[in-house]
């Protein structure tokens, strides 16, 4: 297992998109709104949770669920998030192929001040091509390498943007000329990334302090976390892994996966597919690919089922087995599955923490 803590971080995926994280008519249907997200956010606070976090996302897919059809903006909602919570951490994303480093520089250095210090930029480079062809700024010219690239550039400009009296620089994507960025943050917010090719793996071990890492089994992702791990600690730096998790509790373990069952017969095939079109897939292979999904593609991540015991046993396969440091959650209904969550789960893997190695 990672040897860096073995304390583990657990967070929630805010929804702060219409529909939250389930592409299905017949599962709950968070709103897009910023009460509803408070209310989450609070109550990850209260559950003892680590973190909280929002993604950036500009364009929905349709479907009849018009998934994703209503967003927040993820760095607005954050700040208010900050005022509304004490402990929490607060974990924003941006998107470096649409803001300038000069500019989330100074968003996060504030966004920083605002919550006392509990700041996180989830950094991301762009891969929805409808988002940004909407507003005229996709660039089909660049690859996988060429977003990393200017990826690790806009990092660095930030990086410096927070240190540095003045910085100019003139690189392949972006030019600054004695661009000032003060007051600098104190301290430097959080960094966070996704990604599991071999390049955003660099990526992560080089800038991030949390990767967050998707694999088809447990242990095709504990290579991954083993390799960030390793990657980092050769640059003298540590980054914590994590994964995110769809959490369906119930009563009992056949209560709960009735539940997963309905979710999965109301799979939006539509609005599944449009999001697949949206990654670059030739529109017919994605409309044939969703007509043909099982209903667990309903579900965007990997999920759990069961009552109380059963999540908790689950979850800690999954952290043991992945040497994970943390996962991110979610809820088909948060209100209700993050208190159950909290009430029944998280002190079970909080103890799991205390007990001795090796301790059945």
């Amino acid at each position: 297992m990672s040897d860096l803590s073995r304390r583990k971080d657990y967070g929630v995926f805010l929804p702060n998109a219409a529909g939250g994280w389930m592409i299905s008519r017949t599962a709950p249907y968070p709103p897009a709104s910023y009460d509803y997200n408070r209310q989450v956010a609070r109550l990850a606070e209260h559950a003892g949770l680590d973190f909280v976090m929002a993604m950036a996302k500009w364009r929905g897919f349709g479907g009849e669920t018009d998934h994703w059809g209503e967003t927040l903006e993820s760095m607005t909602m954050m700040a208010g998030l900050a005022e509304a919570t004490e402990r929490v951490k607060i974990w924003a994303t941006v998107h470096c192929n649409m803001q300038n480093p000069a500019f989330a520089a100074k968003v996060f250095t504030t966004l920083q001040q605002i919550s006392g210090g509990r700041a996180g930029m989830n950094i991301v480079n762009g891969s929805y091509a409808d988002e940004f062809e909407q507003m005229g700024i996709w660039d089909a010219t660049l690859d996988h390498e060429a977003r990393y690239r200017m990826t690790a550039e806009w990092t660095e400009a930030v990086l410096r943007l927070w240190s540095e009296p003045t910085v100019t620089m003139q690189g392949e994507f972006f030019t600054l000329t004695d661009c000032e960025s003060r007051p600098h943050p104190d301290p430097r917010p959080t960094i966070i990334s996704a990604g599991r090719s071999d390049r955003g793996r660099a990526f992560q071990a080089r800038y991030s302090d949390g990767a967050f890492l998707g694999a088809e089994s447990l242990e095709a992702m504990r290579d991954l976390s083993r390799d960030v791990h390793d990657r980092a600690a050769r640059q003298g730096r540590q980054v914590r892994t994590y994964s995110m998790l769809t959490v369906v509790q119930g009563e009992t373990d056949a209560e709960a996966e009735r539940l997963a069952e309905r979710y999965g017969e109301g799979l939006d095939r539509e609005a599944l597919g449009n999001m697949r079109r949206s990654w670059g897939w030739d529109p017919q292979r994605a409309l044939s690919w969703a007509q043909g999904a099982k209903g667990e593609e309903a579900f965007q991540t990997p999920f759990v089922t069961g009552d109380a015991g059963t999540i908790a046993e689950r979850v800690l396969t999954i952290l043991n087995t992945a040497e994970l440091d943390g996962l991110m959650l979610i809820f088909p209904e948060y209100l209700e599955g993050l208190t159950a969550f909290g009430e029944t789960v998280l002190p079970v893997l909080r103890a799991a923490e205390q007990a001795p190695v090796g301790a059945a």
